[in-house]
């Protein structure tokens, strides 16, 4: 995905976290199920494999994603905008708690930070490495 269409899912995604309160009710009344799901670490196979056995976000499907999306595997990029997408697409029914992963220093120390320099900052044209610093910004900012 070029870099600023990912700057602007990004801008998106804060914009409406900083609406939301610290605490969020989820309720089956609307839905008759809720999927939790956590740590997914960067594994987006294991991000596809829950959409397959459970269906995709929708009005009638709630999901709650507690937190860890990133680090570790090698797909964190691809989770967030997926998760990131979703959240924006149906506000009411997905859910995202922040983990201990969603955090700069853990992030350095466990390879989200360098997945995405690898993706945006090391690419040769320009333009991706001026949005690449942006986007860790960004980041860093939604988490």
């Amino acid at each position: 995905l070029h870099a600023r269409y990912v700057l602007n899912l990004l801008h998106e995604t804060r914009k409406h976290l900083k609406q939301l309160p610290n605490i969020s009710h989820v309720s089956t009344c609307y839905s008759e199920e809720v999927t939790v799901c956590g740590d997914l670490h960067g594994q987006l196979d294991d991000l596809f494999l829950i959409f397959y056995k459970n269906g995709l976000p929708s009005p009638s499907k709630s999901y709650v994603f507690n937190g860890d999306f990133v680090d570790r595997g090698k797909q964190s990029l691809e989770i967030l905008i997926i998760l990131f997408a979703f959240l924006l697409i149906y506000p009411k029914e997905v859910h995202l708690n922040r983990g201990n992963h969603e955090d700069h220093m853990v992030n350095l120390r466990y390879g989200f930070y360098f997945e995405d320099l690898m993706l945006y900052l090391f690419r040769s044209d320009l333009p991706s490495q001026v949005h690449g610093k942006k986007i860790l910004r960004m980041f860093q900012n939604v988490f």
